[in-house]
């Protein structure tokens, strides 16, 4: 028996969002030669909300991109012997850009090596920074986030659900844990 418990709300999220967005304003000191590049399915979702809240404050569109790394996991037999490929998009050149990866959740750290080998397949960035909404440890690479809006300590086999309302009608985080 599993139990679910709320970690974030659509409030959260909305602040969550705005915070980041700032300290990533702050630590470019600006928006010059930046880029974001989400994660598909929902880090492609936060890639936009990020790229509009600093549209926002600072009154600059930023390139967006969205990619698919399904075919760069190392696991990818494991999950399916025929995994769904969505197409990448990325309407600009990496090269010599500062990219900044966009994911909802960041676990062992392999899904961001993949997605690190498929923006090399694009260009060559001259830096990769990496955005996530939660970190929830049990790295298996050495791997960090540079932004994130929440970390939380879990057991390996709890499950972290992110809901986006552009995909799943509301914004929430749950934890899902084995009841005691």
């Amino acid at each position: 028996m599993k139990k679910k418990k709320i970690i974030l709300n659509d409030q959260d999220f909305k602040r969550i969002i705005t915070r980041m967005s700032h300290e990533i304003i702050e630590k470019h000191k600006g928006t010059k030669n930046l880029a974001l590049v989400g994660i598909q399915t929902r880090g492609d979702f936060l890639a936009k909300r990020l790229a509009d809240q600093i549209r926002k404050i600072e009154a600059v569109t930023l390139p967006v991109g969205s990619m698919d790394i399904n075919m760069y996991r190392d696991d990818w037999t494991k999950i399916s012997h025929q995994p769904i490929v969505r197409p990448s998009n990325i309407p600009f050149s990496v090269d010599d850009m500062d990219i900044i990866l966009v994911d909802d959740v960041l676990f062992t750290g392999r899904t961001i090596r993949a997605a690190m080998d498929a923006l090399m397949d694009f260009g060559r960035p001259s830096r990769i920074e990496l955005a996530i909404l939660i970190d929830r440890g049990h790295r298996e690479l050495p791997i960090q986030a540079d932004y994130k809006g929440l970390s939380i300590n879990t057991e390996h086999q709890d499950m972290i659900n992110v809901l986006v309302a552009e995909h799943d009608k509301q914004d929430m985080v749950y934890i899902e844990q084995d009841a005691i």
